[in-house]
């Protein structure tokens, strides 16, 4: 084990909430403070711990998928650019939900929860009864604390927070970073499609014979070759063994520096370079240690999945392909037909590019899969030319293949409004099929 591996097992080992530095790690394990950091932002990249203005690098729980949608109290303190008053060592925590305080202090009671957020002003009572119940608070206005429950707050270790935005603002603010992350949840990443496996590997001491025979057991022709502690030293293939002999050492064939993917690449984006490279899998490595493999069938389920997803908030490319209607014509073409809406438009109140070039990808790849029942990745769009589209007009987006391969497709896009073409572009992408 390397001392960088070493590091980030000690770190996973700490208890959730202690304290870390590089200064401390190095003297604890006894590496250089360059080593030492190294790993401490590995791990912060791994969810293991987390940096807190002014309180420094934190233990965490790492947060798991299911709980995508809630937020550690150190990140309301970013959120509503707050001030920490009290309580600073239950910054870590995880809140599960927040409660506005506008109501009498008996009603109150009847909200608050353990590791849930009371947003309220200036009530030193309902302050108090919050935390007494489990509960931290998040005082608006910008007003302060009494000294009684910022020492209260210290000994439930529950964050006093204080921010000068009004209570509406501050829970919008919080409400919108919980929506934000609601559409994060929904994107999936590699180690979302990784799962248990029976990995197929060669070691770095075996032969083309041990390839030969593992390649007629597993039904595999592309093998991850790893060393003595499991760090991908290579790939090697059916074409790097053709015409090699048994006993040639498979170090001297693989190829020494494969395309990988790490746990937290998009599956979009893994498929993308599988296309891309023209490979069938793709090793998962994290630290330079072989997690996996991805196959170009695991991608294609994982994408299918996701259209099948139903979306917990809407993302941008979403909302701007609201009120757009599919059209199919007889030419095997298809429009997008629908009216630029105000969120569409730039400064000068016509359509912006960003929008017009998001509805000709979709039209572009609605045609491609229209033909062929395949995930399509957009390589390239090559705008010829645009004319000015006001807000609340009418446009028809549509789309036709120019060439259409086993990997490879072109489409021409064109935009009319009331019957005059106003945009015109070229889409090339490629064709992910199983």
């Amino acid at each position: 084990m390397t001392k960088h591996e070493q590091i980030i097992t000690y770190i996973e080992d700490l208890p959730v909430g202690s304290k870390i530095s590089v200064r401390g790690i190095a003297r604890a394990l006894g590496v250089s403070d360059g080593t030492a950091y190294r790993a401490i932002k590995e791990a912060e990249n791994l969810g293991s711990v987390s940096s807190m203005d002014r309180i420094g690098t934190v233990r965490i729980e790492r947060q798991q998928k299911k709980n995508f949608e809630r937020l550690t109290y150190a990140e309301v303190v970013n959120i509503v650019d707050g001030s920490v008053l009290g309580g600073r060592d239950g910054l870590y925590k995880t809140l599960q939900k927040f409660v506005i305080g506008a109501m009498q202090l008996d009603a109150a009671v009847r909200y608050i929860e353990v590791d849930s957020l009371m947003i309220v002003g200036n009530r030193d009572q309902i302050q108090k009864t919050s935390l007494e119940h489990g509960a931290a608070v998040l005082i608006t206005g910008g007003f302060a604390a009494s000294e009684e429950v910022q020492q209260l707050a210290d000994a439930k270790q529950l964050p006093l927070i204080s921010c000068t935005y009004d209570t509406f603002t501050t829970a919008s603010l919080i409400n919108r970073a919980i929506f934000d992350r609601l559409i994060k949840k929904d994107i999936l990443f590699v180690e979302d499609v990784l799962g248990q496996q029976d990995l197929s590997v060669l070691h770095t001491t075996q032969t083309v014979r041990d390839y030969l025979e593992l390649v007629s057991h597993s039904g595999h022709a592309r093998i991850p070759v790893v060393d003595e502690q499991y760090r991908l030293m290579g790939v090697v293939t059916a074409r790097d063994v053709s015409e090699t002999d048994n006993a040639v050492p498979i170090t001297s064939c693989m190829s020494r520096h494969p395309f990988t993917v790490g746990l937290k690449t998009p599956v979009a984006s893994a498929a993308h370079r599988m296309v891309w490279e023209g490979v069938e899998i793709l090793p998962v490595v994290q630290n330079r240690k072989l997690m996996g493999v991805v196959s170009r069938q695991d991608i294609i389920k994982a994408l299918q999945l996701t259209t099948r997803q139903p979306q917990m908030g809407d993302t941008i490319e979403g909302l701007i392909l609201q009120g757009f209607d599919e059209v199919y014509h007889e030419d095997r073409s298809i429009s997008l037909i629908g009216e630029i809406r105000a969120q569409m438009t730039g400064p000068t109140g016509t359509l912006a590019t960003g929008p017009l070039t998001t509805l000709m990808e979709n039209c572009a790849t609605l045609v491609v899969h229209r033909q062929r029942k395949a995930d399509v990745v957009v390589d390239n769009i090559t705008l010829y030319f645009l004319k000015p589209i006001p807000v609340d007009v009418r446009v028809e987006v549509r789309a036709r293949i120019l060439d259409l391969g086993r990997r490879f497709a072109k489409a021409d896009v064109e935009v009319f409004a009331a019957a005059e073409r106003v945009g015109k572009a070229m889409l090339t992408m490629q064709v992910l099929e199983r």
